[in-house]
């Protein structure tokens, strides 16, 4: 699978998972939902490294990915949260604006010279994601501010913690892509162990239960595996490609997470985010087709 497939796949994942972790938190309280999302995902991962190809990781590598396992988990305890307590069709849209735009400005930064079409595919993409989170009509949470337009949704539910959620995943796709090849998934596993003690950590530091009902718990392990799946497919994916055209493919998440909202919770998708879905298949199709 190149590169690119392995972004949208991972896009795929990433936005399933967020829904089920979306849901989880309107269940249980968000400290307990990443704690047992992360482990779960840990022993999926346990599993994919067995029987990988044989990687060798440097001290560098592990210590790129611990600082993803920090960022990651902020960022994913922060997206939950606002997922819980906004809607989901707007707050991941905003979430994927930040998280797409610190890696891309860093890969520029660091010499990537996109040509001229991969450029307007990111730029569409970003565009895409813009106008999938106008939300004209709101059932599932609270009113959008009487301003409207963009000073509108900041004052929506959950959009402020979305903005700082997209910062912290911003800086995990920046982390990971640090790695090296060679690295395997061992830097996802240094991310993930360091994740799942900060968490494990705080539960006991707060004396949380961690107990939850049946249907809970499956709803946590399922997004804690397919969040865990996606980054995989995104770590390999950095490993064959530019950071700025696979982390604006991998940002694309938002998609899968607003038609899951619309098809289970019933949540309305406006003519603009029709629009905005339409761009980012156009802008999906410039990236993947844009010379090497």
């Amino acid at each position: 699978m190149t590169p690119h497939l392995l972004a949208l796949a991972s896009a795929l994942l990433y936005g399933s998972g967020d829904f089920l972790g979306g849901l989880s938190t309107r269940r249980a309280p968000v400290l307990l939902v990443v704690a047992l999302g992360q482990a779960a995902g840990l022993g999926v991962l346990l599993g994919i490294v067995v029987v990988m190809p044989a990687a060798t990781a440097s001290p560098a590598d592990l210590a790129w990915g611990a600082a993803a396992g920090v960022f990651g988990g902020a960022g994913v305890g922060l997206l939950y949260r606002a997922l819980a307590v906004g809607t989901m069709s707007v707050v991941a849209p905003t979430t994927a604006v930040c998280a797409v735009v610190v890696p891309v400005l860093a890969g520029i930064l660091m010499g990537e010279t996109p040509g001229t079409q991969a450029l307007a595919g990111i730029g569409l993409a970003v565009l895409a994601i813009i106008l999938v989170s106008q939300q004209p009509h709101v059932r599932d949470a609270m009113p959008l501010s009487s301003t409207g337009g963009l000073l509108g949704q900041l004052r929506t539910a959950g959009i402020g913690i979305a903005l700082a959620s997209g910062l912290l995943i911003g800086l995990f796709f920046l982390a990971l892509a640090r790695t090296g090849p060679a690295a395997g998934l061992w830097p996802l596993l240094s991310a993930r162990v360091t994740s799942v003690a900060i968490f494990g950590l705080a539960m006991v530091v707060t004396g949380r239960s961690w107990r939850s009902d049946r249907v809970t718990t499956t709803l946590i392990a399922s997004g804690g595996v397919l969040d865990m799946l996606a980054n995989a497919l995104y770590l390999l994916a950095t490993h064959g490609g530019p950071l700025a055209s696979l982390v604006t493919l991998a940002s694309l998440y938002p998609a899968s997470t607003i038609l899951l909202a619309r098809v289970v919770l019933g949540e309305q998708i406006g003519r603009v985010q029709t629009a905005g879905i339409v761009a980012a298949l156009i802008a999906v199709a410039l990236i993947v087709s844009a010379p090497a």
